[in-house]
């Protein structure tokens, strides 16, 4: 230990054990991430491929359950065309849109649906009117929770109706009076049945979250351990000089 003062490694060597502790510590935070989203979408991809749940007017309803996110759902109503909205497609597609469509499951109740994806060209409904499906349908789709603007997202310009993010009051306020109540939730349609003449294209739904955990665990770790190499050769220099 004397050697070690005598080497002035004291205060490093402390500084070193609490890095690696720090380290260490965020390389097993992110293997715990790993699991909890390994198991999110596990229950995800079940949820998916479950027989869709029947829901209707009880979405409206306080105090019960309300679906999960991505849970397959069947609703019918009446879609109210002359209500679309357009949220601008991200390009997976091509340039383009996807349609909001309030469909109607009673009196002043809608639900949003995103019926799909429309090329920019298709935008006025005169260009598809085969796809526009009257009288009362049954929409099948997965669950999808009012969307949160984050610091890259434009704001939603409601005059020109284009909008960037899943803002369901703002939509329900741009098309109906007060007296119409919307669900808190979302509808993505699926791809089938394909709609007649093909627009809007459904299966929008991107149901797969980013998981790099591990390549972020392995990181810390790996700081770590380099940590600790370059501390072994650190000490050794200065205790050689030490004893010299």
């Amino acid at each position: 230990m004397s050697n070690w003062r005598r080497a002035g490694l004291v205060a490093p060597t402390v500084a070193v054990l609490a890095g690696v502790s720090l380290l260490l510590a965020l390389g097993t935070w992110q293997m715990q991430r790993k699991a909890w989203k390994e198991t999110l979408l596990g229950d995800i991809a079940a949820r998916t491929a479950q027989n869709p749940v029947d829901i209707g007017p009880a979405l409206f309803a306080s105090g019960i359950d309300q679906p999960l996110p991505y849970t397959r759902v069947r609703i019918s109503g009446r879609f109210l065309h002359e209500k679309e909205r357009f949220w601008f497609a991200d390009g997976r597609l091509g340039s383009g849109f996807n349609v909001f469509t309030p469909l109607e499951v009673g009196p002043n109740l809608v639900v949003w649906v995103n019926r799909g994806y429309i090329p920019a060209a298709k935008k006025d409904p005169a260009t598809r009117n085969d796809g526009q499906i009257g009288g009362i349908v049954t929409a099948v789709g997965l669950i999808r929770l009012a969307g949160e603007r984050n610091a890259f997202t434009p704001a939603n310009d409601v005059a020109n109706n284009v909008w960037f993010w899943r803002d369901v009051q703002a939509l329900t306020v741009s098309a109906f009076p007060a007296s119409v109540k919307a669900a808190a939730i979302m509808i993505d349609a699926e791809a089938l049945p394909a709609n007649p003449g093909g627009w809007p294209e459904g299966g929008t739904a991107i149901v797969t979250l980013p998981n790099r955990h591990l390549e972020y665990a392995l990181t810390w770790y790996a700081l770590a351990a380099t940590l600790i190499g370059v501390f072994f050769a650190f000490s050794r220099s200065r205790l050689a000089r030490a004893q010299e």
